[in-house]
């Protein structure tokens, strides 16, 4: 029995799993700075460091989601969060495995979207919430703290819309 889709499979070189690299580096910076933050500053809003009119660091746990959803539901959450990490990134991993490697804006917006979910990952699990500490504001409304890896996520998510938009416009007939 022959297999018909071995023609349609592409070789790891040739696919875009050869950008988990950027993954790799996303979760490094993202995880070496939280460590820098746990080990140089206090927690705590008091403890914040303004640097800009517009902008602190600030060291907080997050036990939720994103903008802190689900923080303080009781411990569920985590596991929650967990498996939808796990789910997302095998998802990306696998839409990478039959990418072509040249598809360079899909495949680096699925590698920063794992690299963070990743580092949000070893947080939840190793500490059991995750360190953020970049605090924009404007006057005295505040976002809600985040991090490398949801800066990497976010910026992650864009460039699959931003490929989505341009994918669109492609294959818009053209006018005369």
């Amino acid at each position: 029995m022959s297999d018909l889709s071995s023609e349609n499979k592409l070789s790891l070189k040739q696919s875009g799993v050869r950008w988990l690299w950027l993954a790799a580096l996303v979760f490094i910076v993202d995880i070496a700075s939280k460590l820098v933050v746990m080990n140089t500053m206090e927690y705590g809003w008091p403890n914040r460091i303004e640097l800009l009119p517009f902008f602190n660091l600030l060291y907080v746990h997050n036990y939720g989601a994103a903008f802190s959803f689900l923080s303080d539901a009781g411990g569920w959450q985590r596991w929650l969060f967990t498996a939808i990490a796990l789910g997302v990134c095998a998802l990306l991993v696998f839409w990478m495995r039959r990418s072509p490697a040249s598809n360079k804006l899909a495949n680096s917006s699925y590698a920063m979207i794992i690299g963070g979910a990743l580092g949000n990952l070893f947080d939840r699990m190793y500490h059991g919430f995750v360190v953020d500490f970049l605090d924009f504001y404007v006057g005295n409304y505040h976002w809600p703290a985040f991090n490398i890896a949801d800066t990497a996520i976010c910026i992650g998510a864009g460039l699959i819309i931003l490929e989505g938009l341009i994918d669109d416009k492609k294959k818009q007939p053209v006018k005369h």
